[in-house]
């Protein structure tokens, strides 16, 4: 698992409706307020099996997760319903600790599909496209062995939108590169929601592969938020809300929203990134698959920045990882992998 402190505030994305709550003022600022209200409402879908006590974490400041998914639709063409989540990301944030994680959980990660009828192993990203935000939250909890309070869902159409309602973001191109016909030069760019767009997507032509892509994300969801305290953003906050209202899906409620904003800022100052890192395997297709030490180790960690003690794992993938005995888990060459030892 590497990790990697930083001091910007990456998961407020979350709360930038309002930062610029607290920027409006007088009767603009009711009208504003009034206007976030309605499209976070028509962002709210619960979990089946929500209960409220995700809320009474909330609102008696107690450590939470929430599970952040970004889905390559509604964006070039794709109109599909369900696409699937090659971001994911779980967050912890406690308050008391004043410390913020961000976990990210490549896309190709054999995993169970929790949820389904019978015992069935896919990428992690296919979760959400089988059994929508339930499976792709209950999947990485039992992955993980970590509760997941919060989920938030964003397609990719609504980052087009988003940059060009803010007036276009500033990012420093890490190296120079082309995708789909929109070219990149390394240094200080400046990108309208097309470019923004294509910048986050690229994979293939760099060295870190999703690595490199979610550092790239990083950026731009950074520009976004700097920008949208600005003025020139509240003369375009009606563009802003409806991209994020035809695009976001969430369980968090606007109150729970308002919550999370004044309650949590605090845990904000120190953010540590880390990524789930796998090894290369074949099955019916390339996959990622973690060992158990590693498995073990991310939810330790994760577990005990939500204030649980650490219980060991026994999933479905700790179960095939003891079956696969021939497997090198200290190689870096891509191997065979048995789905074996589940019954």
């Amino acid at each position: 698992m590497r990790q990697q402190r930083r001091k910007h505030h990456v998961w407020r994305w979350l709360g930038a409706i309002f930062l610029l709550l607290l920027a409006a003022a007088g009767g603009y600022g009711y009208y504003v307020y009034r206007s976030a209200h309605a499209a976070i409402d028509k962002t709210y879908t619960p979990l089946k099996a929500q209960t409220t006590s995700a809320d009474k974490k909330i609102t008696s400041a107690k450590p939470i997760s929430i599970l952040l998914m970004g889905t390559d639709t509604g964006s070039l063409g794709r109109t599909e319903k369900k696409g699937r989540t090659d971001t994911m990301i779980l967050v912890t944030i406690n308050p008391t600790t004043k410390k913020t994680t961000m976990t990210s959980i490549p896309r190709d990660t054999l995993s169970e599909m929790v949820g389904t009828s019978t015992t069935n192993v896919q990428k992690i990203n296919a979760a959400y496209s089988i059994g929508g935000a339930d499976m792709a939250v209950n999947s990485v909890s039992a992955l993980l062995n970590v509760p997941i309070d919060y989920y938030v869902l964003v397609n990719m159409g609504a980052l087009t939108k988003v940059v060009n309602a803010v007036g276009g973001v500033d990012v420093t191109v890490p190296f120079s590169f082309t995708q789909s016909g929109v070219s990149f030069t390394k240094g200080k760019m400046h990108l309208t929601g097309i470019q923004a767009l294509q910048y986050v997507r690229m994979r293939d032509s760099d060295p870190e592969g999703d690595y490199g892509r979610e550092k790239r994300q990083q950026q731009v969801i950074t520009a976004i938020l700097k920008n949208a305290a600005s003025l020139s953003t509240l003369t375009n906050f009606k563009k802003l809300l409806t991209a994020i209202d035809t695009n976001l899906q969430t369980n968090l409620s606007f109150a729970d929203m308002i919550s999370l904003y004044q309650k949590y800022m605090g845990a904000t100052k120190s953010v540590t990134r880390s990524q789930l890192i796998g090894n290369a395997a074949t099955i019916d297709a390339w996959y990622q698959v973690v060992s158990t030490e590693k498995l073990q180790a991310t939810s330790d960690a994760l577990r005990k920045e939500l204030g649980l003690s650490t219980a060991t794992l026994s999933n479905a993938e700790t179960k095939m990882n003891a079956a696969n005995t021939n497997f090198d888990w200290s190689s870096s060459a891509t191997q065979y992998y048995q789905i074996t030892g589940l019954n």
